[in-house]
């Protein structure tokens, strides 16, 4: 063909050969890779569609919805979906060709289908449970042990979120009047940046996860298309492989997330996550005041049974002493009387006595006993100072012995400077009872500090990863 053609005669040809060759509406299935809408109303599209491994492009193709028509689709599907067209989404449009010799080919949409678009979220989203099922990290974060008073919390959200400053408040105007010291990672939490943030956010908590307790993923309220990026199997992942416990307050009351599904506890909404951290140290409270009530009442039970005992040896000792005294007394009286009744014989078998021997004898006997009833009424007072001595001994022991069960009383141990190990609740006795990588909560007067048993010393000691 020798013919010259101008540049728009070519392209008038291409479009009435399109034209003619393609008539018809199509329905076509891609990707939005760019949308964005123009001062008059009309929408503006590139559409895609990828290779299975999601990553390259393997067609383009610019696509436009009038604003007459834009007006309807967008509000058609917004209200059949729960979400948005924006970039990601998968779509089924039917088109139109169209071929403009300044703007080239793109793609004239009518209408569009909601029903596709649910069916291929729902897909994907079950695609993500279903390999996480597989990989055997679906539970792992639900199986971590939840701290008993969880106090140090690491909250990921934007600060600007009303959901974050719902559960702040929450925490800070308790009726218990507990203290919470939450830290915020700030970060995007809907939109494209929200899976890079998010991700990044946990791996900064990661590093000095020694520093707090649990995690609290808070967002609240939103569009379905704002719950979808927590559907993200990266999000998901790093959930399930972090070393504390996450909560999540994402604010939706119908649906649940894949994140929340992964999550060690899902919260509807932020107040509701607040609320389940007060309500765990409230249950914390309550346990310890039960403990301290079962002491105090063993305690009292104990020293009962001893203040019984002591006033039954009182009682016993009183009439025995009685006793004692009264067959001394009858012996020394017995005494007395043959002692006169030998005088007298002696004297009567002597025949004779002077009268001043008698006198003597007399006075002996007399002062003899006198003397004996001196001694019987010293040990009559010191059976009675013996009997004193002995109940101000016992009345003594029982002190010592009230005084030991206040001194082991957990909360005075923690007032003194001393701290109390537990693992799993139960308290730690002896260093060979831990093994490395136990969680264990070091508690002190004015809090719990948790730690991880990193090494044996050679001394049986064991250490944690605070350095303890």
């Amino acid at each position: 063909m020798t013919e010259k053609l101008s540049l728009t005669d070519l392209q008038l040809i291409i479009r009435d050969s399109l034209y003619l060759a393609l008539p018809d509406m199509y329905w076509v299935i891609a990707e939005i890779s760019e949308i964005k809408e123009n001062f008059a109303g009309h929408c503006y599209l590139e559409l895609i569609e990828k290779h299975p491994d999601e990553k390259n492009v393997r067609a383009r193709v610019r696509a436009i919805i009038w604003a007459n028509r834009y007006r309807f689709l967008k509000s058609f599907f917004e209200n059949i979906t729960g979400d948005s067209l924006r970039e990601g989404l998968k779509i089924l449009v039917k088109t139109k060709i169209e071929y403009h010799e300044l703007y080239g080919l793109s793609l004239v949409i009518s209408d569009i289908d909601p029903a596709f678009t649910i069916g291929d979220m729902a897909m994907k989203r079950q695609m993500v449970i279903s390999r996480l099922e597989q990989e055997g990290v679906f539970t792992m974060n639900k199986e971590l042990d939840f701290p008993s008073v969880p106090q140090r919390i690491a909250v990921i959200s934007s600060k600007n979120a009303a959901g974050y400053s719902d559960f702040i408040e929450q925490l800070a105007k308790n009726s218990y009047g507990y203290v919470f010291h939450a830290f915020l990672i700030e970060t995007a939490m809907q939109g494209t940046e929200t899976e890079a943030g998010v991700i990044e956010a946990l791996d900064r908590i990661a590093v000095n996860s020694n520093l707090f307790d649990i995690v609290a993923i808070i967002r609240g309220g939103g569009s379905q298309s704002d719950l979808s990026w927590f559907d993200s199997y990266n999000i998901a992942y790093h959930v399930t492989q972090f070393p504390l416990p996450v909560i999540t307050g994402i604010g939706h009351e119908k649906d649940s997330s894949v994140t929340d599904m992964v999550a060690y506890r899902s919260l509807k909404t932020p107040t509701a996550a607040a609320d389940f951290l007060i309500d765990c140290v409230a249950d914390a409270e309550k346990e310890l005041k039960d403990m301290s009530f079962e002491i105090k009442e063993l305690a009292r039970i104990i020293i009962e049974k001893n203040r019984n005992r002591i006033e039954a040896s009182r009682l016993w000792l009183i009439p025995v002493s009685k006793i004692s005294l009264s067959e001394i007394k009858n012996k020394l009286s017995g005494k007395a009387v043959e002692l006169v009744n030998f005088g007298k014989g002696y004297i009567t078998r002597a025949g004779f006595v002077q009268a001043n021997q008698e006198t003597r004898l007399v006075s002996q006997i007399k002062a003899y006993s006198t003397g004996r009833k001196v001694l019987i009424e010293r040990w009559k007072q010191n059976l009675v100072s013996f009997t004193k001595n002995s109940l101000e001994r016992k009345t003594i022991w029982l002190n010592g012995f009230g005084n030991s069960l206040d001194i082991l009383n957990p909360g005075n141990v923690l007032k003194r400077g001393y701290t109390i190990t537990l693992l799993n609740g139960k308290i730690v006795k002896k260093g060979e009872y831990l093994k490395k990588n136990d969680l264990i909560d070091t508690q002190f007067i004015d809090g719990t500090v948790g730690s991880r048993v990193v090494e044996k010393t050679e001394d049986g000691r064991r250490k944690t990863e605070d350095g303890r």
